[in-house]
């Protein structure tokens, strides 16, 4: 969606992909055999496009949202034995079946609200069978779900407990964690969580650079929590995306530009943080970065599989028009993802992912906030979700 709305249009579909769009005909005559999705009035956009989860993980961290609305705060909760280290404790106690079975229903709310694409992260392993096991399991869901699903690696997610030498575990990741992942072919993308709390630009350089000699594009977590220096990394590396950028200087942004970087802009973040730190948005599209928004669905910053959400946000807080935040759910979340120059789009030979919302204004499912508006999702030219009944969603496809 990246020019104005085409009202009164036939969207054609064969073999899987699109066989043309645009105003069409009063009367049109179908093959007998055609399947016809009549939007009666509602809205038609590309399949949505969710850049950036960590979808696989067990366990619960409501206590510690609880906590943060009543002024703990982060680094307080870690010396508690709470976030990330919390999380990776309870995956490690889950068996990979048990892991599938949680993330499965979770993927399917993201295909109930219209998204056909969906990134998932490992992260939550920090052990090389640990990191294995939730790339299997992402591996499994892609089977399991009518989706497309992409795999990252995201095993320098932080510094697992015992860690005295710095150097050596990331030697581990370079020379170890890395060649095998690879091996297996389980993973797209490498991305790094580059921050004071995490690892360093120079640690995330030197696992990155592996990634890429083993076949994995490179993404970072960058400047999410200060100014760290992830972003100019990202632009020197021309990593696929830069993701958060909370603390992006006007430079970063200028350099991840010129270097074609991916901004994904991750508005779930301060609400399950509780803070009012909303990234403006203004800032890097102005400056001719593609924007993308992200749930960034995770069990501990960001709870929510609703991505129309994140458009109301980008909306209400990021200083986003309604055709902004709709390519940043489409079109850019798929340039995130390195994907096919169409995908995310409507146009001629693009795979035939779409969404068919019953609402007739493309600005409803931002402004008529919280709810589904979601009539029909199809994926690659088949109907796999139906929405038209009452307080219902039934899948098509098992």
């Amino acid at each position: 969606m990246t020019g104005a709305p085409v009202h009164d249009a036939v969207l054609v579909v064969r073999d899987g992909r699109v066989a043309s769009f645009g105003n069409g005909p009063a009367e049109v005559e179908y093959p007998p055999d055609a399947v016809v999705i009549d939007a009666g009035g509602g809205l038609v956009t590309p399949g949505l496009v969710e850049c950036h989860t960590h979808l696989v993980f067990a366990g619960s961290r409501a206590d510690e949202y609880e906590a943060r609305a009543i002024g703990v705060s982060y680094e307080q909760l870690a010396h508690r034995g709470g976030g990330i280290l919390r999380s990776v404790d309870a995956v490690g106690n889950a068996t990979e079946g048990e892991l599938v079975s949680l993330a499965v229903p979770r993927a399917l709310r993201f295909l109930a609200s219209g998204v056909t694409t969906l990134e998932i992260k490992s992260g939550y392993g920090l052990s090389l069978e640990g990191e294995l096991k939730i790339l299997r399991a992402i591996r499994e869901v892609g089977r399991r779900v009518p989706m497309t699903i992409v795999p990252t690696f995201l095993g320098a997610h932080a510094f697992p407990r015992g860690v005295v030498d710095r150097d050596h575990h990331v030697d581990a990741i370079v020379n170890e964690w890395i060649p095998e992942v690879a091996r297996q072919r389980l993973a797209m993308f490498c991305d790094v969580f580059c921050e004071k709390v995490a690892f360093s630009p120079m640690e995330t350089r030197r696992i990155l650079a592996a990634a890429v000699r083993h076949g994995m594009r490179p993404k970072v977590h960058a400047e999410q929590l200060s100014s760290s220096g992830a972003a100019a990394l990202a632009a020197e590396l021309s990593a696929v995306s830069a993701d958060h950028l909370d603390h992006a200087t006007d430079n970063d942004i200028a350099a991840m530009a010129a270097a074609g970087v991916v901004g994904v802009l991750l508005p779930g973040c301060p609400v399950s943080m509780c803070n009012r730190g909303w990234v403006h948005a203004r800032r890097f599209i102005d400056s001719g970065m593609k924007v993308a928004l992200s749930t960034d669905f995770n069990p501990g910053s960001s709870v929510t599989t609703n991505l129309p959400l994140m458009g109301t946000f980008g909306m209400s807080f990021m200083g986003m028009s309604a055709m902004e935040v709709w390519q940043a759910l489409t079109v850019n979340a798929a340039a995130a993802l390195g994907l096919r120059g169409d995908a995310g789009t409507l146009a001629v030979g693009a795979p035939a992912d779409f969404v068919v919302f019953n609402c007739g204004d493309y600005r409803d499912p931002f402004y008529n906030y919280g709810a589904s508006h979601v009539a029909h999702v199809v994926r690659n030219g088949v109907p796999v979700v139906d929405g038209t009944a009452a307080g219902a969603v039934t899948f098509l496809v098992p």
